[in-house]
């Protein structure tokens, strides 16, 4: 048997990163720091609609974590705790921004528990800059026109700006009203 001790610590840090955001990006790059290898889970959230595909978003956090040569981004399907142990990892990582974050992660990291006691779940408290972020604020923000630049990496800047540029004259759908063009 091989000698625990010796074993890569590996953990998962999992998410539906939609999209990615510096919140995230600390995280990562902190549970890199604490793990010999972190596996990062884009995962498929049915309660949620995505704005980017899974596929964008696991290529958006690749490009993120490029810098970071621990980290691999893959995909995540089925169950989180069938995946860690699947992966041979020994922790789940959860990024928590306040202490209304705890009730909910809590109740998930007592399941992961019952479906896999080897794994133990690690909590990493945001960097107090990025306790107030999200990616559905993120989303609003961005679908308003504000500026995303301190909130998101800068790949994921430049794709949020393409999903909610306007459409040009010629995308304009039958009915619409645009009062900026004179349409009434």
């Amino acid at each position: 048997m091989a000698d625990a001790s010796k074993r890569a610590r590996r953990a998962v840090y999992p998410g539906s990163f939609d999209p990615p955001t510096l919140g995230h990006l600390d995280v990562i790059e902190r549970a890199a720091r604490l793990f010999d290898e972190l596996i990062v889970a884009v995962a498929v959230n049915a309660d949620k609609k995505p704005l980017f595909s899974l596929q964008e978003r696991v290529e958006m956090l690749r490009e993120c974590c490029a810098h970071l040569p621990n980290v691999r981004v893959i995909q995540l399907e089925g169950l989180l705790a069938r995946f860690a142990q699947q992966m041979g990892a020994c922790a789940i990582v959860r990024g928590l921004r306040a202490v209304s974050d705890f009730e909910y992660e809590f109740q998930m990291a007592s399941m992961n528990r019952q479906l896999a006691p080897e794994v133990d779940t690690c909590f990493l408290m945001t960097h107090q800059h990025y306790a107030f972020l999200s990616s559905s604020i993120v989303k609003e923000v961005a679908r308003l026109g504000g500026d995303v630049s301190a909130l998101v990496p800068a790949n994921v800047e430049k794709r949020l700006r393409q999903k909610f540029a306007p459409p040009s004259a010629g995308e304009r759908t039958e009915g619409e009203n645009h009062p900026s063009t004179g349409d009434m």
